[in-house]
């Protein structure tokens, strides 16, 4: 059992929540990712644990063959049945949800995921948090590789199924290291202590919740904050937003006299960090792509350590690595397991997975929905060996997508091929004057080769048509486009 006040360690956030040991855990939203991961460590640490969701996925098997019980609708008869001391609901629940009201009228607590998240973090005396708008998934991944690799013996949280531990996390035998991602989504972050924080990069991205890049960089500045005082901040030297942020940070430090935690810098050998000018702490040289896949020198504050040979593709996994890397070297990890980990490191589930063939076509899947995730992972994509690339493309929320529409369209329009699905988001009402089929006018319009196909499953009957072999179908966007695949490769 946890009982992160009788641990000691600081707690740097307004998050008092400390459920008592034993306490009966009722999840609303268990089929998501982050969800099931934090039910399964609860079930793990001796807390019973129920919950729902309107779509329970296979990943929920994991809670039921430990005794939990799962419901697939939200009724308050599930909450009388199962008697919980605490109700845990995600950010995707739509206001007005009949579990939390009944908790709420009876008085049983009811947290967010974040404060529940952020009471973890309080439990263990070093916690490393990987934020940023893009790659959280694959540093995390990483990161939780290279501390197996150097037997630190983490807990993990992460945002994606990782083949090291066949789930989306991991129980260490003790509370001293979780490694963990911190998503930026209302704010969830700041519900965080850190001992090492590290932001990958910071775009405008979850146009629900922020009005422009400002605000985003307040709220990073804010989650830099809970940092311990004597802890780490890796960050990439080169990105002006995380500049901003750390300027921000350095004067919100000095004015409440406030140590300025140590930073580390990552990025190619030729970046400068925008705030000195100074060469990177840790970064890549002489790099090369073989198919894709890059190989770099590693140097680690002035020595050339060794080479990596990444076996995930694109320019954007050597600033993963790096991150991932510099992590690691503030924890005390070798530069031994660095190298090895990142060396066999083969990705995380829904990042530029190579799911099997179609036609003899290579079908691969990647969660990049933000327009930025999408150009990077394209990018890559251009430098594997094949003919055709038939891009499958979903939008991700509605807000996005019409904040965002100029950039979809510029990023997707030299595509040769794009076939939309219609926008997904579990968490909005559809307001109707968004539409991906929007977006394929809109690049047909600028001389671009766009489809749009209201029921998804119709993609299959047109990649039957276009997908010849040596080609490349690329599925990009949420879990409900990329289960697509799974159909695709069952195909004769």
């Amino acid at each position: 059992m946890i009982d992160s006040k009788n641990l000691g360690f600081s707690n740097n956030t307004q998050n008092t929540f400390n459920p008592k040991p034993g306490s009966r855990i009722y999840f609303v939203g268990i089929g998501g990712i982050s969800m099931c991961g934090l039910a399964e460590l609860a079930m793990h640490y001796g807390y019973p644990v129920s919950g729902s969701d309107k779509h329970l996925p296979p990943r929920v098997s994991r809670l039921t063959e430990q005794g939990a019980t799962l419901y697939n609708t939200h009724d308050k008869s599930n909450v009388i049945s199962f008697s919980p001391d605490v109700l845990v609901h995600t950010a995707a629940i739509l206001p007005g949800n009949p579990e939390i009201e009944y908790a709420k009228e009876i008085g049983i607590p009811v947290v967010s995921r974040a404060e529940f998240l952020g009471w973890l973090t309080r439990s263990f005396s070093k916690v490393i948090n990987i934020s940023g708008t893009h790659g959280k998934t694959t540093v995390t991944s990483m990161l939780a590789t290279i501390m197996i690799q150097d037997e630190k013996d983490p807990t993990v949280h992460i945002g994606a199924e990782l083949p090291e531990f066949n789930s989306t996390v991991r129980k260490g035998s003790d509370f001293s290291l979780l490694v963990s991602e911190a998503c930026e989504y209302r704010r969830s972050f700041l519900e965080f202590r850190s001992s090492t924080a590290a932001i990958t990069n910071i775009d405008f991205d979850h146009v629900d919740c922020y009005r422009n890049i400002d605000e985003l960089i307040d709220v990073f500045a804010n989650f830099t904050e809970k940092i311990d005082d004597d802890g780490t901040l890796v960050i990439p030297a080169f990105d002006h937003n995380v500049a901003a942020t750390i300027t921000q940070m350095i004067k919100i430090r000095i004015s409440r006299s406030a140590p300025i935690p140590k930073i580390i810098t990552t990025g190619l050998r030729e970046d400068r960090f925008l705030l000195d000018g100074r060469s990177p702490d840790i970064y890549a040289d002489q790099i090369e792509y073989i198919d894709g896949f890059p190989s770099f020198d590693f140097w680690v504050f002035g020595e050339l350590k060794g080479r990596i040979a990444l076996r995930v593709p694109g320019k954007h996994n050597i600033y993963n690595a790096l991150t991932a890397a510099a992590c690691a070297v503030a924890n005390h990890a070798s530069t031994e397991s660095i190298i090895q980990a990142l060396n066999r490191f083969s990705g995380a589930e829904g990042r530029y997975n190579v799911k099997g063939t179609f036609h003899g076509a290579t079908v691969v899947t990647d969660y990049a929905h933000h327009p930025a995730a999408a150009e990077a992972t394209l990018q890559a994509a251009s430098m594997m060996p094949h003919n055709n690339t038939w891009v499958v493309f979903q939008p991700l929320t509605f807000n996005r997508t019409k904040i965002l529409f100029d950039d979809y369209v510029r990023v997707l329009r030299p595509c040769t091929h794009v076939l939309f699905s219609e926008i997904f988001s579990d968490r909005e009402v559809n307001p109707g004057d968004i539409s991906s089929s929007m977006i394929a006018d809109r690049i047909n319009e600028l001389g671009g080769n766009a489809e749009f196909y209201p029921n998804k499953f119709d993609i299959i009957d047109r990649l039957n048509e276009l997908a010849k072999a040596n080609d490349l179908v690329l599925i990009l966007g949420p879990e409900d486009i990329r289960e697509l695949a799974d159909d695709l490769i069952k195909m004769p």
